[in-house]
């Protein structure tokens, strides 16, 4: 159980500032979401998390209701955190969210500062840390007044409990607004998390303009459109897929027209000489507005499918009109 950290860490894994802070994150984050929780084998999630270390993933990302069961995802982060990786704690940014549902009464969801407050202690005593680098606002409330969600965040880094705060599924409106406050405040809006892949674009209806133009880094999650822009589902659905679990993915989900899309993405990706999933991930890269795409892996191994489109970044403009092209139907649908 002695860890220690690849020395050759650093050799592979680009990094790229976030917005217009000082902060640089890698190209790939690991998100908590799912495998990570009490339900889930441990030491499978700590041979991930220190896997994803070891090829220069330094961002890891969870929120206080992830597991299964909420909150166990920062448990079995803090404890290979503890047991593994403490003394590489100045190398990570660990980032928490709060938002949704999280315990019993009035104060266990949403925006107000006393929900944002507690629920942040918690997940510092989960993870057994004294600050995190990221704190989030998971969703937008929309009962709580927008100046005290901002207030929140800007109280939390005063206490030091997070170095920067950001934002999750704002709309480019509330963004805006959630931004200038922020800065009114002196604590800038450094990153947003919103969903973003070929097949879910409503980021590009103002939202990414928003984050351009206010020096805010990007950072989606489901880029994979949760499993659909794979090779997983050209032919048939696997058994032990999302999709024949029926979990956050309904099998209506996979149309016609989305298939003959993925059929068609799939081959696109084969000329590139990459996987499927490969491509997916770097096209989102490829915006410079995107700072670092948030990954989920079941398995070291598919970490690694998902690290190897870092070998592939470039885009030819035939390409992406190509990519386009093929995604119209889904788009339209």
């Amino acid at each position: 159980m002695n860890y220690q950290a690849a020395s050759t860490r650093y050799n592979k894994m680009q990094y790229n500032r976030c917005g217009r802070s000082g902060l640089k994150l890698s190209a790939i984050s690991l998100g908590l979401w799912h495998n990570f929780g009490s339900e889930d084998v441990f030491s499978n999630a700590r041979d991930i998390l220190l896997h994803a270390f070891d090829n220069g993933i330094t961002h890891f990302d969870l929120a206080n209701n992830y597991g299964p069961v909420p909150g166990s995802a920062e448990e079995t982060f803090g404890k290979v955190l503890k047991q593994d990786m403490a003394a590489y704690r100045d190398e990570l940014v660990v980032s928490t969210k709060a938002g949704y549902y999280m315990w019993e009464g009035p104060y266990g969801e949403w925006g107000s500062k006393k929900y944002l407050v507690s629920s942040l202690n918690q997940s510092l005593k989960r993870m057994g840390l004294d600050y995190v680098d990221i704190f989030y606002h998971h969703r937008p409330d929309p009962d709580t007044p927008l100046e005290e969600t901002m207030a929140a965040l800007d109280l939390i880094v005063r206490q030091g409990k997070a170095l920067y705060v950001g934002l999750s599924n704002y709309s480019a409106e509330d963004t805006q607004k959630a931004e200038s406050i922020l800065r009114e405040l002196g604590t800038p809006c450094l990153i947003h998390q919103p969903r973003y892949n070929m097949f879910d674009r409503w980021v590009e209806d103002g939202l990414l303009e928003v984050l351009d133009k206010r020096g805010i880094g990007g950072i989606p999650f489901s880029p994979l459109a949760q499993g659909l822009l794979t090779d997983r589902y050209l032919k048939e659905i696997p058994s032990d897929s999302r999709m024949a679990k029926a979990h956050f993915l309904k099998e209506s989900a996979l149309t016609e027209v989305k298939r003959n899309a993925i059929v068609a993405l799939n081959e696109m990706a084969s000329k590139r000489n990459q996987s499927l999933a490969q491509m997916a991930i770097a096209w989102l890269l490829s915006n410079k507005t995107v700072t670092s795409v948030l990954v989920g892996a079941s398995s070291t191994k598919q970490l690694d499918n998902n690290l190897a489109a870092l070998d592939n970044l470039s885009f030819t403009d035939v390409e992406l009109k190509t990519i386009n092209e093929i995604c119209e139907p889904v788009l339209k649908a």
